[in-house]
């Protein structure tokens, strides 16, 4: 169903309060998502970008536009420190235009909700009757989004952030909820290389951000090699302490919690990262307290502190009243506090190129410049050591994807195997047959945009129609 926003509504508004001007790469990006919402068709649009250019802006406003059209959207986050920083980014921006209907709120408002599985039964009652009603315009949540309880008034849209967070099969239940099929934006952050976009996400346009707004600054990367050179880790506490000193705050990531069923489970004796168990936030935060960074104010973040600790912490880290924050991964994404200006990932090596990537992206994110440092204690010589050099190297994310790929393969394109243990892809490879993907691709959308049925070509069809059994072209028509 179309969504053609209002002239002189909620998104002219929002535009009108904005503080700063939008990127012409967001401004591109935002005529395509509105030309398709324009269409009687559903939306499939894949919306990748760097680390902070700028994606939540242009999510939002699409939002707007559909609560323009008399529609409601629902943003899908993975985890609930990431929904709940959505929420409160998504109000502090509307201000008043996000409290409609209250005292207080704009005329030309709506309501902004948050939905998650953490919360008391009073107040998730209300979100329910909010969305069932259509009084809430645009709600944001976690996979309790996608339970039967919730219903929406008149669903048009659906944001998924970090899409390769969720399957398939809760994408389409939170799209099933639509009277007519909503449109769907999917957001991603880890850069994906053109060819695997046409592949993995053939079903979805893509577009791309590769321009960062005005006033982010730069981050330098470097590998700290701790065995080799303990001085230099002795020194990453002496940078944290001076970055604190100056009035800023910094992250030390970890690879594991440190409760005793957290701990690893080996896989070979002769994988050296195996040797020793990951370093854990617990015992980490414990030792820079009593040691190196005595006296500053260090405090824990991971995914198995209760959701109002997590979101308490959170608060009092971006309003300043933290120095440092020991935390796992689930800082990786989303996660803004400007203030913010080192971070230090501990046992670099045992992380993926795009999730360092992620991880740094959470540095830098206002005007003093960033800085990462990867501590490790590979050998020089190591792939581990290689893939570190490269993150370092780089601040392109899409170059460090390609980087990513070769290490890791693709995926299978078709069905849920998308670890990168096999591939679809017989004959090619997404890395080094770029142009073939390519024709191929326009050649298959010429080719069903003349005969969709492919009536003109049995032998095709046959082909087809043996390469996928039923549970395989369910999976792809879910998108």
């Amino acid at each position: 169903m179309a969504r053609k926003p209002a002239a002189g509504g909620l998104l002219d508004a929002f535009d009108a309060r904005l503080p700063f001007t939008l990127t012409d790469g967001q401004r591109k990006v935002s005529a395509e998502i509105f030309d398709d919402l324009a269409t009687e068709h559903p939306m499939h649009r894949l919306l990748q970008g760097e680390v902070g250019s700028g994606k939540t802006m242009v999510a939002l406003r699409a939002m707007l536009g559909v609560v323009d059209a008399g529609g409601q959207a629902a943003m899908l986050a993975p985890t609930e420190v990431l929904a709940q920083q959505h929420h409160r980014s998504i109000t502090e921006m509307m201000g008043d235009l996000a409290e409609g209907g209250m005292l207080g709120g704009s005329e030309q408002g709506t309501k902004v909700v948050l939905l998650t599985g953490s919360m008391g039964a009073a107040a998730r009652r209300q979100v329910l009757l909010d969305l069932v009603t259509g009084e809430a315009g645009i709600v944001v949540g976690t996979h309790a989004l996608i339970e039967d309880k919730v219903q929406f008034h008149d669903l048009g849209l659906v944001v998924v952030d970090e899409q390769h967070r969720f399957g398939v099969e809760q994408r389409d239940a939170l799209r099933s909820k639509g009277k007519q099929p909503p449109h769907l934006l999917v957001m991603t952050a880890t850069p994906i290389p053109r060819t695997v976009a046409m592949t993995v996400f053939g079903d979805l346009e893509t577009s791309v951000l590769d321009q960062l707004p005005a006033g982010r600054s730069p981050i330098a990367t470097h590998v700290v090699p701790a065995k080799d050179k303990p001085h230099f880790l002795a020194r990453t506490w002496e940078r944290v302490r001076e970055e604190v000193e100056g009035g800023h705050q910094a992250y030390v990531v970890c690879p594991r919690i440190g409760d005793e069923e957290d701990a690893p489970k080996k896989k070979s004796p002769e994988d050296e990262a195996e040797r020793r168990p990951p370093l854990a936030v617990l015992e980490v935060a414990e030792q820079l307290g009593a040691g190196p960074l005595a006296g500053l104010r260090v405090e824990v973040l991971h995914g198995r502190m209760q959701p109002e600790a997590k979101d308490d912490v959170m608060r009092r880290f971006a309003a300043g009243e933290v120095d440092v924050l020991v935390a796992t991964t689930v800082i990786e994404v989303g996660v803004n506090v400007p203030n913010s200006t080192v971070m230090v990932i501990m046992d670099a090596d045992r992380f993926g190129v795009s999730q360092l990537h992620q991880l740094r992206g959470r540095v830098g994110r206002g005007s003093a410049p960033g800085l990462c440092l990867l501590v490790s204690e590979m050998p020089e010589a190591s792939p581990a050591r290689a893939r570190l050099g490269a993150v370092a190297a780089t601040l392109d994310g899409f170059e460090l994807s390609r980087i990513d790929l070769e290490q890791r393969r693709e995926g299978d394109v078709l069905g849920q195997a998308q670890s990168g243990v096999r591939s679809s892809l017989r004959m090619l490879t997404v890395i080094d047959d770029e142009e073939v993907i390519t024709a191929a691709r326009e050649e298959a959308t010429a080719v069903v945009a003349a005969d969709p049925e492919l009536t003109h070509l049995p032998e095709l069809r046959t082909a087809l129609d043996a390469l996928l059994d039923a549970e395989r072209e369910q999976y792809l028509d879910k998108g």
